[in-house]
């Protein structure tokens, strides 16, 4: 069986459910997207949905830690 070409492999929602939008940021805070990227998802491409990923990966990189405990609410996943 042929592994399909990375171009075809779905992307995973981000989405874990913590579904609150941060005021300040206008971000969820619990998968780092907006509220204009939640509600496209469905309709992306997958080349769109790879780059929104890659944005709340770098969205979670920017994000001062709180503390010495501080870990992201979410591991984006890609």
């Amino acid at each position: 069986m042929t592994e399909p070409a990375p171009s075809e492999v779905p992307v995973s929602s981000p989405c874990v459910s913590v579904c609150t939008i941060d005021k300040a940021s206008e971000l969820c805070i619990g998968c780092l997207r907006t509220l204009k990227e939640i509600g496209a998802w469905r309709t992306m491409t997958l080349e769109e949905k790879r780059t929104t990923v890659a944005a709340c990966r770098e969205r979670a990189n920017l994000i001062p830690p709180r503390g010495k405990d501080w870990k992201p609410l979410v591991e984006v996943r890609g």
